[in-house]
């Protein structure tokens, strides 16, 4: 696999006019900047990074996740979390609009602890690319240039201020999604499944072959949500319309098809990430899924 892309990285390979590099914990409580995306590479690497990124894109490309496509025409805000690989490639025309990188450390004071991971556009089952119409455009771009004057100056609380900002750039971001009615006989249902899907993305991204996953069946999925298995089952089948079982199989998949297609790891080691006791049993249960052999969806990448 290659190395998973740090803030020194980024900056290195970043052709950015007026960014600052600054160090990992440059505000005392992670790292924020925020800066123009001009000029902006004709693509980036595919991979995971180990910090968040908001980049408002104002220009055509597209990016370009292990599972598909998502084309951006005119504008749009993209969100970026180290449990989602992803890559960026230019389209024709000009490229401008703002990049804001930050650590979970930043965002995550003791009020929010633990929250960023289960933000839905950071979640690696959710979408990335929120497209702006204009008033939309205005009111983020308005927002990401004052953050940039905020950062530029020296005022002794910078860093609150630019951790509000955020948030409210976040808070904003999930009022521009479009609403999804609810049935409220069904609100227990959701918690309980939106527990679940939080518990499983959390024993992904697999980056190294020694890791393994802690949670593979409906059975200790509700041990760790402290539910019977019976309720989970009816809870994600409702929402879902699928059984947990299969909900899960489907994210090992997608993991496996990451790992098969953008690393050089063995059929055996992703086996073992998987939680699979022999490489026979992963096979057999990725064509299962599939139709296709581990091998021939690595040669096919």
């Amino acid at each position: 696999m290659e190395p998973i892309e740090t803030l020194a990285d980024f900056y290195r390979r970043h052709p950015v006019g007026d960014k600052t590099e600054f160090p990992e914990n440059n505000t005392g409580q992670g790292h924020f900047n925020v800066f123009l995306r001009e000029p902006c590479l004709n693509r980036s690497p595919f991979g995971r990074r180990d910090f968040y990124k908001v980049a408002l894109v104002i220009g055509k490309g597209k990016m370009i996740y292990a599972d598909k496509q998502v084309v951006i025409d005119r504008q749009a805000l993209v969100f970026s979390s180290p449990a989602v690989p992803s890559a960026w490639e230019s389209g024709g025309g000009p490229q401008s609009g703002y990049f804001c990188l930050f650590t979970q450390a930043f965002i995550e004071s003791v009020d929010y602890k633990g929250r960023l991971p289960e933000f839905p556009l950071f979640q690696a089952d959710k979408g990335h690319v929120l497209e702006l119409d204009e008033p939309q455009l205005a009111l983020v771009s308005g927002l990401l240039n004052r953050m940039r004057a905020v950062m530029a100056s020296d005022y002794r609380a910078k860093y609150d201020m630019l951790r509000s900002y955020l948030r409210i750039l976040m808070h904003e971001s999930l009022n521009m999604l479009p609403v999804v009615p609810v049935d409220s006989h069904a609100g227990a249902a959701a918690r309980i499944t939106a527990q679940f899907l939080a518990l499983l993305e959390r024993q992904f991204p697999i980056d190294s072959p020694g890791q393994s996953m802690a949670l593979r069946t409906p059975a200790a999925f509700a041990q760790g949500l402290a539910v019977h298995t019976n309720h989970l089952n009816r809870s994600v089948k409702m929402i879902t319309g699928r059984t947990t079982s299969r909900v899960i199989s489907d994210r090992m998949i997608k993991e496996a098809q990451a790992l098969l297609q953008h690393t050089d790891w063995s059929i055996a080691q992703i086996a073992g990430g998987l939680g699979f006791e022999e490489p026979a049993y992963f096979t057999n249960f990725f064509k299962k899924y599939t139709g296709t052999a581990p091998a021939r969806t690595r040669v096919s990448a």
